[in-house]
């Protein structure tokens, strides 16, 4: 009995340590598009639109 828990607790630990890098990846493929539609509307007026 304790053993069948343990493994739902691990087969529930995964799946959300998956869910989270899943959608991290996804905020992250937003933020580049971000960046890069920032970078070409911008470098047409001569001005970064960042500040480094």
């Amino acid at each position: 009995m304790w053993l069948l828990i343990a493994v739902l607790l691990l087969a529930l630990i995964f799946g959300g340590i998956g869910f989270a890098l899943h959608a991290l990846w996804i905020v992250a493929a937003v933020i580049l598009v971000v960046w890069i539609v920032g970078f070409f509307v911008r470098s047409g007026h001569g001005h970064r639109w960042y500040r480094w």
